[in-house]
């Protein structure tokens, strides 16, 4: 007997703007052809306008989910039906579901990060710098005070913002969280374990950008982490490594959302060695 014919397609994709430089889907795709998933995962520039529209017809063609980068981690959350308890907490989503016909907002930034952490060192009791205040900052320090960080500076040129965030950290979680107004270069403290950028700093095409950081100020054996995976040697990379820091770039942290949606997406574990072969073969080239 023939097998039967199926050329339907499972849709899932990342809303974003701008998205061309994302490279989630030079990752996402080889992972669904290695587990003989026939799906697909579409790059798609939304303008925040549009963004309910999207959220609309990803609805209505049956998306099983989808990413959402800059700007929409925030605005994406009134379009949805509901969220997960760790997006909740954090008030943004990068990582929308379909669960029983509804479209529920996951956060899988900050979990990707924890882990690529804890390839490198325990996150308890740790001391973190982190560098903005938008959504990637969100999930990242409250992932991070969940996983055991003591003590949490936030650094923004947003006043408004930056303080909104450490609120957020101290009336909901146990890390003891302040803020840092960013203007100049800043100055590491003494005693930091941790240093983030999660701020679009370095991200393709300002590959000359660089973070108001003295790199003097970090130290040997302190780890520092980008979030930004193109390209994924930043020049903050660079210099944390000239410095002697142990470095996690935006690929490993990528990897690990990928591996966390995938599942939420499909609920089966992709191998992120596929994922993470994929990228750097793309980024080799």
């Amino acid at each position: 007997m023939s097998k039967e014919l199926n050329f339907k397609q499972e849709l899932t994709g990342c809303f974003g703007k701008p998205v061309a430089e994302n490279p989630t889907q030079a990752m996402i795709e080889p992972a669904y052809r290695h587990h003989g998933l026939d799906w697909r995962y579409l790059t798609i520039e939304v303008d925040p306008a549009d963004l309910g529209d999207a959220v609309r017809g990803a609805r209505a063609m049956g998306f099983k989910g989808f990413n959402c980068t800059i700007p929409h981690k925030v605005a994406v959350i009134e379009h949805l039906d509901g969220l997960g308890e760790s997006a909740e907490l954090m008030g943004a989503v990068n990582c929308v579901v379909r669960r029983d016909g509804k479209l529920i907002g996951e956060n899988t930034d900050g979990k990707g990060f924890v882990e690529s952490l804890c390839e490198i060192t325990d996150p308890i009791g740790t001391r973190v710098v982190v560098f903005g205040a938008g959504g990637a900052a969100r999930a990242i320090g409250v992932e991070l005070a969940l996983a055991g960080a003591i003590e949490m500076t936030i650094v923004n040129r947003s006043t408004e913002r930056g303080r909104e965030l450490v609120d957020l950290l101290n009336h909901k979680t146990q890390v003891r969280a302040h803020f840092e107004e960013w203007s100049g270069e800043f100055d590491i403290p003494e005693g930091v374990d941790v240093v983030v950028n999660a701020t679009s700093i370095g991200l393709f095409p300002d590959l000359d950008a660089r973070l108001a950081l003295n790199t003097d100020t970090l130290v040997e054996g302190m780890v520092v982490a980008d979030v930004i995976p193109n390209p994924p040697r930043t020049n903050l990379v660079k210099d944390a490594e000239k410095c002697g820091c142990k470095v996690i770039d935006g690929l490993g942290m990528l990897v690990n959302q990928g591996v966390i949606g995938i599942k939420y997406w499909t609920g089966i574990d992709p191998d992120p060695k596929v994922m993470r072969e994929a990228l750097e073969e793309v980024f080799r080239g």
